[in-house]
């Protein structure tokens, strides 16, 4: 094996691979990094056994310089590897594998002799035949993992809760999550997809995909097999394994009814729980109140501490309805819910101080739902 390349070029790959290599495996040809030479292009590929990522460099592109002198292929121990690479002093670089997979990298006047292992010996990727695949934009694709994977369980003790439910039916893509605490939903229509999926995919793995996706807007692909879901962005493949066993039914948990409605702008609402939230952490139990007065048409937050002290502050809302109530909630699951908003207006449905409460945006009601349970304080 022998090519030149731009060295940024390279290290834009080598650490998008790197996303799914750890020091910490059982497998140890796993800490290393897969490296295949063709006639035209250079695949570098990066596995935890969990997640799997492969991404080409192609000769064809003139921005990459690649020069392909051998073809072959060898498994480098990445974090020597890596290291090496982005202190070599010149954007040009070399590398060369001799008898032995004794690798050679060499950059203006620095040369690296490093051993490697034989790639024969390297898990193979697993093969995802399914001509029917999800096809989203970056954009929808990145939203739907940040809008949902905030409500995945942290908990080991119920894995299949460490996962997004996917289901495709009737031309609807329904993305669910929730650790029992707070759900997070979303839908999106595809017209014109007519396939039907049901998987559930680990919440750490989107999390790493989510950081994939640029802000080009480049198409995601998406395509399940058995036990594994593979993810394209342009030459990059992103392989997941997938959890097994039966998500819980949640559309039972959203309460079809409510006593108590409040609009608010979801980032005015996001500052005034921070600063609540800035006391509620020093207590026991960390919890913030929300005081509505339907007739007075006031509402109010606080929190406190008995041991530092206490904080309250009048909110502007946009309208409220129905009964007066006071509800108390965990102000960090409050926050992540209104920061998967973003900047807009949002309803939020009260049916009593001790059920679950909704909040969707005030324009589109039906597409995205956010779900917190409250907090008995009584």
């Amino acid at each position: 094996m022998k090519f030149s390349i731009k060295r940024s070029a390279f290290i834009q790959e080598l650490n998008t691979v790197s996303r799914a290599i750890s020091s910490k495996t059982t497998i140890p040809i796993l800490t290393g990094l897969k490296l295949k030479v063709t006639d035209n292009e250079i695949i570098l590929t990066g596995s935890n056994a969990d997640v799997s990522i492969e991404t080409q460099i192609l000769a064809s592109d003139e921005d990459n310089e690649l020069n392909i002198e051998e073809t072959g292929e060898i498994v480098l121990p990445a974090r020597f590897f890596s290291g090496i690479v982005k202190k070599l002093p010149t954007d040009k670089m070399s590398l060369s594998v001799s008898n032995g997979f004794q690798t050679e990298i060499t950059s203006g006047s620095s040369s690296f002799t490093i051993n490697g292992l034989d790639a024969n010996d390297y898990p193979h990727l697993p093969e995802i035949d399914n001509e029917n695949e999800i096809s989203l934009s970056g954009n929808v694709f990145k939203e739907i993992i940040n809008q949902t994977v905030i409500a995945v369980s942290k908990q080991e003790s119920r894995p299949i809760l460490t996962g997004v439910h996917f289901v495709l039916k009737d031309q609807i893509l329904f993305a669910v999550a929730t650790d029992s605490h707070r759900l997070s939903q979303r839908k999106v229509a595809l017209p014109d997809n007519n396939g039907e999926y049901d998987v559930i995919i680990p919440g750490s793995s989107l999390s790493e995909l989510s950081k994939m996706i640029s802000d080009d807007n480049e198409n995601v692909k998406m395509k399940i097999s058995e036990n594994q879901v593979l993810f394209t962005i342009g030459n990059t493949y992103f392989y997941s394994r997938l959890l097994e066993g039966a998500y819980p039914d949640t559309s039972r948990l959203i309460p079809k009814e409510s006593e108590t409605n409040v609009q608010f702008d979801a980032r005015e609402l996001l500052g005034s729980i921070e600063r609540a939230s800035l006391l509620s952490h020093e207590s026991r139990n960390n919890v913030v109140k929300l005081t509505i007065n339907a007739y007075d048409k006031k509402v109010t937050v606080s929190g406190n501490s008995p041991d530092v002290g206490n904080v309250e502050e009048e909110l502007d809302t946009k309208e409220i309805d129905g009964k007066d109530l006071e509800i108390s909630f965990n102000p960090d699951y409050m926050k992540d819910a209104l920061r998967a908003f973003g900047q807009t207006m949002i309803n939020i449905s009260f049916t009593s101080p001790l059920r679950p409460f909704t909040l969707v945006p005030s324009e589109d009601q039906e597409n995205f739902i956010e779900l917190i349970t409250p907090v008995r304080t009584f």
